[in-house]
């Protein structure tokens, strides 16, 4: 079997599965119905009452209903905060019981769930903190699922990647995002640079509110507001605030001269390409830096089979909540390390000099170094340099120097 992408559009109150291989071309997603397209899944476990038996989404709901089993209460947030929930009289690990959901919910797509079945869990949310990327990685590997193979990414980023994969008759322009919640409306535009290689994709987001009693006449009115001075070839319909029927003139103005698509799991799916995109298709020539990736490559000027070349240890465009790079060298000349930072749409780079104080006298060409860089921020690095020495020849020191790199302002 091909290597498996999963997308996890994890939620408070649902969640949506989906899955991608190479020999797809289009990511499935999974429904608890058969035959059905209904993908969310609500995100809530329960233990029966006086077994250790477990059941997760709807059916867990039901079981609830009837007073056969325990909730565990508010499961995504009591794990993001690492609370013990108190079920059935038990003391239990909030993460380790959001385990036991995300496992059921892998497991139901009918595909094995191990390291070599898995090419990449990508996992989408509103929103991301340091908090949401460290829980991830957490339930990665109780999951026995190499650190490599995660990818924890916001919804914007989901659609970006879903945008792009698609026919390029639906991007030829604009295309706009419109995610409706009750009477909040949340709307993304994405536009392309083509002038720039690869081509730049920029996204400008914004908010408003639908009047509750003519909903489709308020809907309209934005919508002639967003639209007047936007070319758009497509727009994408996503979130609850839809349902019901009730968009007749707004459709109606949408489908003029545009493709309209309304679905619940743009962003699953997305997270699906993400994956695909990050680990195979090198053709990808699309660059996006938002609000989450690192804004800096960070490279050492080495010399490498007597050529001098670039090597790089951060990429930008990487998120920056698991961007680490680590490298050895040997040190030759100077007791310093230079380290060359550039924006990625730039040409130039400047150069962050270390000086290694303390660093013991060696022959030359004996001290070797580990050179870990991992991103605090999405426009600052911290750099840890140990000296290893030379095994038996120059045995290695206790020095250690940690340096922060900052992305400098643009003039």
């Amino acid at each position: 079997m091909e290597g498996i992408f999963f997308g996890i559009d994890l939620g408070i109150k649902n969640t949506i599965l989906s899955y991608y291989n190479s020999s797809m071309k289009e990511p499935g997603s999974v429904s608890t119905v058969m035959g059905s397209e209904e993908f969310q899944i609500p995100t809530c476990l329960a233990k029966r009452k006086g077994l250790d038996q477990w059941f997760y989404g709807k059916e867990a709901k039901n079981m609830i209903a009837e007073g056969s089993a325990e909730e565990a209460e508010n499961l995504l947030n009591n794990a993001l905060s690492n609370n013990e929930i108190r079920i059935d009289g038990k003391i239990y690990s909030s993460r380790d019981l959001l385990t036991i959901y995300i496992k059921h919910l892998l497991e139901i797509s009918g595909m094995p769930v191990n390291a070599n079945s898995v090419k990449k869990l990508v996992i989408t949310v509103p929103s991301l903190s340091l908090d949401m990327a460290e829980l991830c990685s957490i339930i990665t590997n109780k999951l026995s699922l190499p650190e490599d193979r995660l990818l924890v990414i916001d919804y914007m980023e989901a659609f970006y990647y879903y945008a792009l994969n698609q026919d390029a008759t639906t991007f030829m322009h604009d295309v706009l995002l419109l995610d409706c919640d009750k009477s909040d409306i949340a709307y993304t535009f994405l536009s392309l640079d083509r002038h720039t290689t690869p081509i730049t994709v920029k996204l400008k987001s914004g908010k408003d509110t639908l009047g509750k009693l003519k909903k489709d006449e308020s809907l309209l009115s934005v919508l002639r507001a967003l639209l007047k001075d936007n070319s758009i070839s497509s727009v994408y319909l996503v979130g609850d605030g839809f349902d019901g029927g009730w968009m007749k003139s707004s459709m109606e103005y949408l489908l003029e001269n545009r493709r309209v698509f309304i679905g619940k799991n743009l962003y699953s799916k997305g997270a699906c390409f993400a994956g695909y995109v990050k680990q195979e298709n090198s053709n990808f020539n699309y660059v996006y830096i938002g609000s989450n990736e690192l804004k800096m490559n960070l490279s050492l000027k080495v010399n490498d089979d007597n050529k001098m070349q670039f090597f790089t240890i951060l990429d930008a465009g990487e998120s920056w909540f698991q961007s680490q790079g680590e490298c050895e060298v040997i040190l030759f000349g100077s007791k310093e390390i230079e380290f060359w930072v550039q924006r990625p749409e730039s040409r130039t780079a400047s150069i962050e000099k270390l000086v290694l104080d303390d660093l013991p006298d060696r022959e030359e060409g004996t001290t070797r170094l580990r050179i870990n860089a991992k991103a605090v921020s999405d426009t600052e690095v911290e750099v840890n340099i140990r000296d290893l020495g030379f095994g038996e020849i120059a045995p290695g020191s206790s020095m250690n120097y940690v340096h922060r790199i900052k992305l400098k302002e643009e003039a």
